[in-house]
């Protein structure tokens, strides 16, 4: 009898991880309230021991054994540091700052009231029960984590959203996406001060210091090499950034970030940065979709999962749609502007399922509060085209305005 190999355990999760979101999202045509991603993800959580593990633990075992979980893991790790890579480069300061006072207020509001609504949810969850929280972090940590990951804007998800709507290049969508930019920064500066560890702080310091001074020179060798090498030494680059970052345990994911937030999108070109972005998505972040799912974990009950889950939730949306109609009222925006932007920007999908990767691996939050932050993600992700769809048909008008 033929003893099945790894490579073929490989290549028969691959074929599980390809086919059925696909088919899936094709065949019932989930596309308006769960685009692909979206199906991805679920399938990834589908997929991990709280469902088929539990439903099939036999089949689970024989298939996801622990040395194709690590092959699979190789990839994601790469995959998501790419993702995140392009996020960063994606960042557009100039624009920003020519906008200072209606970006700073907007992006601002969008973040500090959430994050505080996020907080307060993240309280009652350690006040329920102490499980919630990770078992090497300190509570303010948890805390803060929580809070972050409910003010948390998924950069690019929202990018592959506005051309959906037909309003990325539309004055309204360059808008929302300077303010999500600008939260972004923050939301990674807020992640590498909860990693911050006075333990190794020197080490920190030295990566810090040395990634300012190499920063200099990478922007001025891209600058001076054809734009043909500057996707391979960019990814020469991503993968050293993050080596020093997980060296100095700020984590490679925050050196990825790092990474990008240096570079200028126009040395790669708009074009060439959508079509990389939507290449990682489509070959290899559904494998990263699938090692998410199999880190979901049950073991406080299914119904206190779902619970926390509605409480996240809550926090992260009613916290952003109030941040945004303060920054509305402050702004003096038309009626019905701060609500469409406020809905899309509450949308978490993969950067806040990235953001409590950190949280997990660095154990500031346990498997559960994990479990319960990845549902909040798709539940306000799917939320996000059904909502505002009918808005935008109803203030057309507001399409043009550029601020």
């Amino acid at each position: 009898m033929h003893a099945v190999t790894t490579t073929e355990l490989f290549l028969v999760a691959m074929l599980i991880i390809f086919t059925l979101p696909y088919l899936f999202w094709r065949l019932l045509k989930t596309d308006y309230f769960a685009p692909l991603v979206v199906v991805q993800i679920v399938g990834g959580v589908l997929l991990g021991p709280g469902v088929l593990g539990a439903a099939y633990p036999e089949y689970y075992a024989s298939v996801f054994k622990p040395e194709v979980i690590s092959a699979l893991n190789g990839v994601a790790w790469w995959a998501v540091m790419m993702f995140v890579w392009v996020a960063g480069i994606e960042l557009d300061l100039h624009e920003a700052w020519k906008r200072r006072r209606e970006s700073g207020i907007t992006a601002g509001f969008a973040l500090l009231v959430p994050l505080l609504f996020g907080c307060a949810a993240a309280v009652v969850l350690i006040n329920w029960s102490p499980d919630w929280a990770g078992d090497k972090g300190a509570p303010w940590q948890m805390i803060l984590g929580i809070g972050m990951a409910c003010a948390v804007t998924a950069l690019p998800i929202l990018v592959l959203l506005l051309e959906k709507l037909e309003i990325l290049r539309l004055p309204i969508g360059q808008r929302i996406l300077r303010y999500a930019s600008l939260d972004d920064i923050a939301i990674w500066g807020v992640l590498a001060l909860i990693l911050l560890d006075w333990a190794r702080i020197e080490r920190q310091g030295t990566f810090l210091a040395l990634f300012a001074f190499a920063s200099w020179g990478m922007r001025a060798l891209m600058q001076r090499i054809p734009e043909r090498d500057r996707w391979y030494v960019g990814l020469v680059w991503l993968a050293l950034v993050g080596l020093g970052a997980d060296w100095c345990g700020l984590h490679y994911m925050v050196g990825a970030f790092l990474a990008g937030a240096v570079l200028d999108a126009k040395w790669f070109g708009h074009q060439a940065m959508d079509n990389f972005r939507n290449t990682i998505l489509l070959t290899v972040m559904p494998v990263f979709f699938l090692s998410t799912g199999l880190r979901t974990q049950w073991d406080l009950g299914g119904v206190a999962v779902f619970g926390a889950a509605g409480l996240l939730l809550f926090a992260s949306v009613s916290g952003k749609l109030i941040g945004i109609r303060i920054a509305g009222s402050i702004l003096k925006w038309e009626k019905g502007e701060a609500s469409i932007i406020g809905w899309l920007l509450q949308t978490k999908a993969l950067i806040e399922i990235i953001f409590a990767s950190v949280l997990l691996d660095k154990g500031i939050i346990s498997n559960e509060t994990f479990t319960a932050l990845l549902l909040m993600a798709v539940a306000s992700t799917m939320l996000t085209i059904p909502v505002v769809t009918p808005k935008l048909k109803a203030l057309s008008a507001l399409l043009k305005k550029g601020g």
